[in-house]
């Protein structure tokens, strides 16, 4: 997912910004492989360890994750429609889109019910330990939220295509709320607790994919709701956009700021490449399209300006994730085991003065 934004918020920059079509294409292409690679390596797990898929369930810290596989395929299949139509074609990206946006939902759905559920009842969490990751099975309903609205013109007019649009706003709601409920917990940690450990310092971007991911939700649905549903509700959720997305987009940019700052402290006290660098990419390109769809509905060059500039950020945040993925698959050290911890020095006996008389 963090690669098919790449592709999808590339397209939504403002018009003399768009970067080349063919090229997002190919980024788009190259998300597609990706998924499909880490689907059937997915598949592979379960065929073969599925006492391992299941125990990862009752772990506290691999469980939320589950979120991100509803996000890839949603990502995907949203860039299809966005990007990749160019490459494939305008009837094969509506089937392509379908197909994941549906299976995408499925997944987002059950996971933001079934981990809040284990969290509940199987998982044995202290407020201690939570991190932005637990925003990940609460986000993936959002993301079906800002990409449902592009099937919408490609449904029969009439309930069908109102329906999934009121489905889409339901999404939003559900992920809103639950965000909202999850979110202090967050922040309270941090400030009772202190800085995350270095290496889950940059999950905290992970917070801007919500934040990010509402504001296009929003908008994208009162891009379509003309038409689809009846006045004055159309008008009203162009409004809605604006006095939402506004605000909203003021808390993401106070919280970039933040986490940049945590980010650099982390930094400068050791903090090493790991897999969660990739937090950088998709929660920003969240940002791109936010800010993107504000510049629409606001007609203010500023809105254009800011997706412009959190863009750069957002391929110079793929550009250093995916080299150091790379430089970790071919050194095998991201496909290593965990280290033992070393053994314990040898306990010393101390020699009293009673026992060195005897």
């Amino acid at each position: 997912m963090g690669t098919a934004i790449v592709a999808s918020a590339g397209v939504a920059l403002p018009g003399p910004a768009h970067g080349p079509r063919g090229v997002l294409a190919a980024v788009w292409a190259l998300s597609l492989v990706m998924l499909l690679v880490l689907l059937t390596a997915r598949a592979m797990h379960w065929a073969r360890h599925r006492d391992r898929a299941r125990a990862d369930l009752l772990d506290p810290v691999v469980a939320p994750f589950y979120g991100c596989l509803a996000m890839a395929l949603l990502a995907v299949g949203g860039g299809a429609l966005t990007s990749g139509r160019d490459l494939i074609g305008t009837r094969p990206a509506v089937v392509l889109d379908t197909v994941l946006f549906c299976a995408g939902t499925a997944v987002g759905l059950g996971a933001a019910v079934a981990v809040p559920y284990l969290m509940a009842a199987r998982h044995r969490v202290e407020p201690a330990q939570a991190t932005p990751v637990w925003l990940l099975p609460l986000v993936a309903p959002m993301v079906s939220a800002s990409l449902g609205p592009l099937l919408v013109p490609h449904l029969p007019p009439g309930q069908p295509r109102e329906t999934l649009l009121l489905a889409c706003f339901a999404l939003f709601g559900l992920s809103l709320l639950a965000t909202l409920l999850m979110l202090p917990l967050v922040f309270a940690r941090l400030v009772t607790s202190g800085p995350l450990p270095l290496a889950l310092t940059p999950t905290l971007f992970l917070v801007l994919g919500p934040l990010g991911q509402s504001v296009t939700a929003v908008g994208k649905i009162a891009d379509v709701a003309s038409g689809v549903v009846p006045a004055p509700y159309d008008r009203g959720l162009g409004v809605f956009a604006v006095l939402y997305g506004v605000p909203v987009m003021g808390f993401a940019l106070l919280w970039l700021a933040l986490a940049t700052a945590h980010v650099v402290r982390a930094r400068r006290q050791g903090m090493g490449f790991s897999p969660t660098w990739w937090a950088f990419t998709f929660p920003v390109g969240t940002c791109v399209t936010g800010a993107a769809s504000l510049a629409v509905h606001t007609g203010l060059a500023v809105y254009d300006a800011l997706a412009v500039a959190l863009y750069v950020v957002l391929v110079a945040a793929w550009l250093v994730a995916a080299c150091g993925t790379v430089r970790g698959l071919l050194s095998g050290e991201l496909l290593a085991g965990p280290r033992p911890a070393p053994p314990a020095p040898p306990s010393r006996t101390v020699r009293t003065r009673s026992d060195a008389v005897r």
